[in-house]
């Protein structure tokens, strides 16, 4: 039996998994690493801790699977997007990286939008926001100046892993795409921008596709982790493209939600002339010569989460949503927005924050339960409707991963707010099996993309939405949809005192 290794370097961990010919996943391996806070709005990690808790996840994971060295024939990656890595001369990162959820460079997103105006939108297609790369490469080049002369080049952190096992400097394009120095339709680095902000073309890695052999292991990584010098290894993709080649959102229509601490509704494209200006984000897919629409809650499962270690800290999240059933549609005229830590789409408002809107002495624990639900969806479905509307994309069917695959009850909910066929998938991988995915093309193991991902991915259930239940939630969103405009100018108020 052969296998390959795809590797998902998450935020707060690196998970592999190993997955054979047939698209059995074999066995798997998780790693911890720390996040330094140092100040309020930093987010930081050691690039060393990846590679070294990655090393560590596939020494157990083979050494548990009891396979021979040879058998592993190629290895690929997803990764956290945006995160900026600086490499020093010596071939090693110089700071501690930069990641997607630090805050701490407004100002520079400002001056990115002073300088380029409209064209940064024209070229990269996304807004000026403080989780994108080129922020953070601006914040240390005039914060960290001695730092920022020292550096050779920066990657992400999944390119900087793949980089220390191979010794060969990439990037993809996929990821590439979330850091504002993208010509994504022309998939190459934009010298306008580069020139506009004085930054040097060489610290720019060599752009190459997802599926794309970038070298082998060197000896002492490969010894260390039980693999052959010869395996294979894949550029790979961003975490978001990973988890669409890992739910099967290869072809048009085919869409994905996916519910973490932050929520994505994600829609494949092929139009590379889409143009959003900014409301959704337009990245390239780690499928060649394609593209995805991606809108983002900032709180989706935060939301639940803060909701539970508030009000039911003593439950499992089960045993807390029990009632949940019992309540009606609209949680008797109870609603919530998730903006606990502001939002991204439609509104890229990082001043907005939660509300429960219209309680009464009636609503108990599990209306405000259900209700926390109803409105994480509510938000995901601002940007299924963009996607609808603006994009003119007819999605019947979308693939729930993440918590809100979890619970039947919010599957239904899914189905009847987004009015559409919701699928639960039979085992759920994420990015990891999308990097597996890549590694497996990779290799030849099939002559297409979709042709794996028949073979890899499986159904267990569909949940159709109710027509009875779309009518009523459909009244409840336009509701819903106003509460942003009524609560802004309070929020703004507001913001002085927190």
């Amino acid at each position: 039996m052969e296998y390959v290794l795809g590797i998902d370097l998450g935020t707060s961990s690196v998970k592999v998994v190993l997955v054979d010919e047939k698209g059995s996943v074999s066995g798997e391996a998780v790693r911890e690493y720390e996040l330094f806070q140092p100040k309020a709005g930093y987010s930081e990690q050691n690039p060393e801790d990846w590679v070294t808790q990655t090393l560590s996840a596939v020494a157990e994971l083979t050494e548990k699977v009891s396979i021979s060295p040879q058998s592993v024939k190629g290895i690929s990656f997803s990764g956290q997007m945006h995160g900026l890595v600086l490499v020093g001369d010596k071939g090693h990162s110089i700071r501690p990286a930069i990641l997607w959820n630090d805050t701490r460079t407004t100002s520079q997103c400002q001056e990115i939008v002073d300088v380029l105006g409209n064209r940064l939108l024209d070229i990269t297609k996304n807004k000026s926001l403080e989780g994108f790369t080129l922020p953070k490469l601006l914040w240390v080049k005039q914060h960290e100046p001695e730092i920022y002369e020292k550096a050779i080049a920066f990657v992400l952190p999944k390119d900087y892993v793949r980089y220390r096992l191979t010794g060969a400097l990439h990037m993809e394009y996929s990821d590439a795409a979330g850091t504002l120095l993208l010509d994504v339709t022309n998939k190459e680095w934009s010298e306008e921008i580069c020139s506009a902000f004085s930054i040097s073309a060489a610290l720019c890695p060599e752009l190459v596709s997802s599926f794309d052999c970038v070298g082998t292991l060197l000896p002492e990584m490969a010894s260390s982790m039980g693999l052959a010098e010869e395996t294979k290894v894949f550029a790979g993709g961003a975490d978001n493209a990973c988890g669409a080649l890992g739910a099967g959102i290869v072809n048009d229509g085919a869409a994905l939600c996916s519910i973490g601490t932050s929520g994505v509704l994600l829609s494949y494209e092929e139009k590379k002339e889409q143009d959003f200006r900014g409301i959704l984000h337009f990245f390239n897919h780690a499928k060649p010569n394609s593209y995805y629409l991606m809108g983002v809650t900032l709180a989706a499962g935060y939301s639940l989460s803060w909701f539970k270690n508030t009000f039911a800290k003593e439950k499992k999240f089960e045993e807390m949503l029990q009632g949940v059933s019992s309540v009606p549609i609209g949680s008797n005229g109870l609603l919530f927005t998730p903006y606990l830590a502001g939002e991204r789409t439609p509104y890229a408002d990082s001043n907005i924050r939660a509300s429960f809107i219209g309680m009464d002495g009636s609503h108990s624990f599990d209306h405000f339960a259900r209700a926390v639900l109803e409105g994480i969806t509510f938000s995901l479905h601002d940007s299924l409707e963009l996607m609808r509307t603006t994009g003119k994309k007819e999605i019947n069917k979308i693939i729930s991963i993440g918590g809100g695959a979890k619970s039947e009850l919010w599957l239904q909910m899914q189905a009847d707010i987004f009015n559409a066929t919701i699928v639960k998938l039979t085992s759920e991988q994420g990015p990891a099996l999308g990097a597996a995915i890549i590694a497996a093309v990779g290799c030849g193991w099939f002559d297409t993309i979709e042709d794996c991902t028949e073979t890899f991915i499986q159904y267990e259930k569909e949940f159709s939405p109710i027509p009875e239940n779309v009518i009523v939630y459909e009244e409840i969103y336009q509701i819903y949809k106003d509460i942003y405009q009524q609560t802004k100018e309070l929020n703004q108020r507001l913001h002085v005192f927190r």
